[in-house]
């Protein structure tokens, strides 16, 4: 079995982007880490949640109130708050950090849609309800060791995929012109910049990476079909005179870094 399942997805701009799939080493990290989150604020939950019924068992006693049925009900209702603070957890999280919670941000892992796009609010809704049904009898882990495309159950209903965070590149990995650096910082002034998905963001490193191995036709044709997609993404009214596909599409690199906290 290979450690790492690239897949390869093609963008509307005719981009290929070669992605790597989390695998169950790397996602049982991360929700390890999850659950250990849940877990702590599910106890604090319980243990004011005790409190709470205690005292108030305590005051109907005071009053010669009956309370016979009071357990049944607030352990209903406890079940219920849980279930809602277990699904919402993962809903809340994935849909607010497009495809992340805090144990697949530390381990570096993102879900997004079949084709790229990011998750939104049905995606993580469905992914988060059937994973108890991934979790009993390791339904789930079971499904990722043994698929082509390692997914889970709510994988296979939402239509996403998990992958692997590619690590930050620096801009020594592959050369840029001189003049990308004033250009980027241009940019940030007249464009949008923070409005680039981290996929349209990967989407040009991964043209920059690449393009030296392109024959010069192919690689103009899809530098210009990227650039004119960013710009309308990045809502830039006119490109600066004199500037050529690559040029701003390095520029276009170099500002999203410089824009992003991560």
């Amino acid at each position: 079995m290979h450690l790492l399942n690239h897949i390869t997805l093609q963008t509307p701009e005719s981009v290929e982007l070669e992605l790597v799939l989390a695998g169950i080493g790397n996602r049982a990290l991360a929700l390890g880490l999850d659950y250990t989150i849940l877990a702590i604020a599910l106890t604090v939950f319980l243990l004011l949640w005790g409190f709470l019924v205690s005292q108030f068992v305590d005051l109907l006693s005071s009053q010669n109130l009956d309370s016979g049925e009071l357990g049944l009900w607030a352990l209903a209702i406890a079940l219920l708050i849980l279930f809602t603070v277990y699904v919402g957890y993962f809903v809340i999280f994935e849909t607010l950090w497009q495809g992340q919670t805090p144990g697949k941000r530390v381990a570096r892992l993102r879900v997004i849609r079949d084709d790229g796009r990011p998750m939104r609010l049905p995606q993580a809704t469905l992914r988060a309800l059937l994973r108890p049904m991934d979790d009993l009898l390791f339904l789930g882990a079971f499904l990722i060791i043994f698929g082509h495309r390692e997914k889970r159950l709510g994988d296979w209903v939402a239509g996403t995929l998990v992958i692997q965070e590619a690590a930050p590149l620096n801009p020594k990995d592959f050369v840029l012109t001189a003049a990308a650096p004033p250009l980027a910082r241009q940019l940030q002034e007249i464009a949008q910049v923070n409005q680039l998905q981290p996929e349209d963001f990967a989407q040009v490193r991964n043209y920059l990476q690449r393009r030296q191995s392109l024959a010069k036709k192919p690689r103009e044709q899809i530098s210009l079909q990227l650039a004119r997609h960013i710009k309308t993404l990045i809502a830039l009214e006119q490109v600066p005179p004199g500037v050529t596909a690559d040029l701003f599409l390095e520029a276009i690199y170099l500002a999203y870094q410089q824009s992003t906290p991560r």
